[in-house]
């Protein structure tokens, strides 16, 4: 099989279940930037300081395709395919996750800037990319059906992600930047 289709060279690109829509569409804007998000946690993933955490991340991976497969679905399409979904679970997953985290981090006390070093600032990239899925992924519930869950997830795993910072942080034996306003 062929990578290339060439039905996409007039701009547009097929949905599950077949309806053609622009590539500017924000469908397609929303689970392409799930996928660009995917590729950052990819890169959170092959972060030394992550081994610990490679398959929790990788676990994020698969949810992140999850939802691109829901999110390039027509919503009959969804109800009528086998395609896969995310559980209560996934985000209870991310909640945990945080908790354990947290416990072992000082108190937030004012707003982190992002940097530190250079996984700290991957990380840092890749909540703002989640934050962006998340916003498309709002705008585009006010136009058609989209199930919840998905922007519940993106929600927790923008979370997620800033506490993950947080302990890379810790655990790199790195400096925690604080914005400390100009007044």
């Amino acid at each position: 099989m062929k990578i290339y289709t060439k039905t996409g060279d007039k701009g547009t690109t097929a949905l599950v279940g077949g309806r053609r829509v622009s590539k500017g569409d924000l469908k397609i804007e929303s689970y392409g930037t799930v996928d660009e998000l995917n590729s950052w946690i990819g890169l959170l993933r092959d972060q030394p300081i992550n081994e610990s955490r490679r398959d929790l991340l990788k676990e994020i991976q698969d949810r992140l395709f999850t939802i691109g497969a829901d999110l390039a679905s027509e919503p009959e399409q969804v109800r009528k395919k086998a395609i896969p979904s995310l559980m209560e679970e996934d985000i209870t997953l991310l909640e945990n996750e945080m908790d354990k985290m947290d416990a072992e981090l000082p108190p937030l006390r004012s707003f982190v800037l992002p940097g530190g070093n250079q996984s700290v600032s991957f990380t840092h990239l890749a909540r703002t990319v989640c934050r962006r899925a998340e916003r498309l992924v709002i705008r585009l519930s006010e136009e058609e059906e989209v199930n919840m869950m998905v922007i519940k997830y993106l929600n927790r795993l923008s979370d997620y992600l800033f506490v993950l910072s947080r302990k890379m942080t810790k655990e790199s034996g790195s400096e925690e930047i604080t914005w400390k306003p100009r007044m």
